[in-house]
């Protein structure tokens, strides 16, 4: 079905005038009222700086890359743990149930900055504390601590960011559990009786039928909180991960630059999580192209 162009009336253009005028009146009041000086020359060398020749991410760089490795790999683990509790919570059985309501609720109505303080000072020193995970890093090649430097975080720093990505998988689980669980609430039930009639086992049934029929209403939703825990990441910082918003508050107490590095700041965020809803709009269309 062809799609209808988008156009431009006259409510688009006086919001977007208001827009222009709003902007225009901020800028004024800062020059104006608060006599703030601008200094856009230093921001880009806190973007990328010269190292032996070539050039290398500096600061605010350095934090965007943390943000996005924190962003995936928390993704990653509240879509795992995010589905197993939806299993629980469409399960026959009411322990299983009991289970993903109580893990739900209990992370729903949580603060996430206490639930960061939670584990991050209680349970990271009494789980990770089990799992010799600093030993493996400190005692592992050279290459070997390039590449989880690259995909996860410096040796010093291994065991914050694990504890990061862990209560961060946790806290946005209890979302994706939720946004999971209506997908495949969603199937209908006759799809459910073919499969039966079918001989497929319960397993069977999830995997072939309902999960590829749920995943075309989970996508929308997803998006949404994969954009979320973009923006969640930042709570990270009170336990020194050295992300983009820690990077921009170290900066900025520095050089006293605030408008500058915190409008930078916006545009990075902006950049990441408009790249991902508009990767995830894609893969929306593609799957329903193929659907048809």
């Amino acid at each position: 079905m062809p799609t209808e162009k988008t156009r431009f009336g006259l409510v688009d253009f006086v919001l977007i005038a208001a827009l222009a005028l709003l902007t225009a009146f901020v800028y004024y009041r800062l020059n104006e009222g608060l006599h703030y000086h601008w200094n856009w020359d230093l921001m880009p060398q806190y973007l990328l700086r010269e190292d032996a020749g070539r050039w290398v991410p500096n600061l605010l760089l350095q934090g965007f890359l943390t943000t996005v490795r924190l962003s995936v790999w928390a993704t990653l683990v509240a879509i795992v743990i995010g589905s197993c509790m939806a299993l629980c919570r469409v399960s026959g059985k009411l322990f299983w149930r009991l289970i993903g309501r109580s893990y739900v609720e209990l992370m729903r109505n949580l603060p996430p900055l206490v639930l960061v303080f939670i584990f991050y000072f209680f349970l990271s020193e009494q789980i990770l504390a089990i799992i010799p995970l600093e030993d493996f890093v400190h005692h592992s090649g050279p290459q070997t601590r390039r590449m989880l430097e690259f995909f996860f975080a410096p040796p010093a720093r291994f065991g914050e960011f694990v504890a990061a990505v862990i209560t961060l998988g946790l806290y946005e689980g209890a979302y994706m559990t939720e946004i999971i669980r209506a997908g495949i609430i969603s199937v209908e039930k006759g799809q459910w009786e073919a499969s039966s009639a079918l001989g497929l086992s319960w397993l069977q049934t999830m995997r072939h039928v309902v999960f590829p029929q749920a995943t075309r209403q989970i996508l929308p939703p997803l998006a949404g909180q994969l954009v979320s825990a973009i923006k969640d990441s930042a709570i990270v910082s009170v336990i020194s991960i050295q992300e983009l918003t820690f990077q921009g508050m170290e900066l900025m107490a520095a050089t006293y630059l605030t408008f500058e590095i915190w409008l930078t700041i916006t545009a990075l965020y902006f950049i990441l999580t408009f790249s991902c809803s508009l990767a995830v709009r894609r893969l929306e269309v593609f799957m329903q192209r193929g659907y048809a």
